[in-house]
């Protein structure tokens, strides 16, 4: 049985690496594809786990080659994800979820249109300005510069929520995490029945799921919108 194919984007600092940590933890059968990139590592970032790192010209080979379901350059740096990393998961009769922006996601969705797509929203500017400040000083050092680059970044990337079929907003960690698992659940069983089983708490993940439909979540993205000026 094929695989379903998860896409989340979302400003960077939303918060989406630990939502996308704890849904791993909870969620079986759903593999992680593990991004190219020409940037470096930061902090305890690992080689393989977080990203696979690379050098320009290796990552320019391999689009030469064909070898990249999508590619983008952020930033001054590639990202990418490999089409080996799609094939194998769905030979195996798994899900993936891709951790894509929202120009690699146009990629995939023009490519796999059945794709399950969520955009993730921090709850402000000024939360997620605070965010990066955060991780830029566990990093080592603050440039309120590349804040304001990201920052900037961030609203462009929330003018394209309307691409995306499930909208979060990442304003309480534990709701979100429950949130993105309800979809999974939810995609699961409209598209492969319950091959679990029967939940118990079928009609709640299904319900949770359904409320964020983008189509079902202004009332909640609007004042997000309205903070970014979009």
């Amino acid at each position: 049985m094929a695989g379903i194919l998860f896409i989340i984007s979302a400003p960077s600092g939303s918060g989406k690496s630990t939502i996308v940590n704890q849904l791993r933890s909870l969620v079986s059968g759903l593999d992680f594809s593990v991004s190219w990139t020409t940037r470096g590592p930061r902090g305890s970032e690992v080689d393989s786990r977080e990203y696979h790192f690379t050098t320009r010209e290796r990552f320019e080979e391999m689009i030469r080659n064909g070898e990249f379901l999508e590619y983008a350059e952020v930033f001054g740096n590639y990202y990418g994800t490999a089409r080996s990393t799609l094939q194998d998961a769905f030979s195996r009769g798994r899900d993936l979820l891709l951790d894509i922006d929202v120009q690699g996601a146009s990629q995939v969705r023009a490519k796999a249109p059945e794709a399950v797509s969520i955009f993730l929203m921090p709850p402000s500017p000024e939360i997620l300005a605070y965010r990066l400040r955060n991780r830029s000083r566990a990093e080592g050092s603050i440039q309120e510069e590349i804040i304001r680059r990201r920052l900037a970044k961030a609203r462009q990337e929330i003018e394209n929520y309307q691409e995306y079929g499930y909208i979060l907003v990442n304003d309480i960690l534990d709701r979100a995490v429950e949130e993105m698992a309800a979809i999974v659940a939810a995609e699961r069983i409209r598209r492969n029945g319950n091959p679990e089983g029967n939940p118990p708490d079928r009609e709640r993940l299904l319900g949770i799921a359904e409320a964020c439909r983008q189509a079902n979540s202004q009332n909640r993205i609007q004042p997000v919108l309205k903070a970014f000026g979009v």
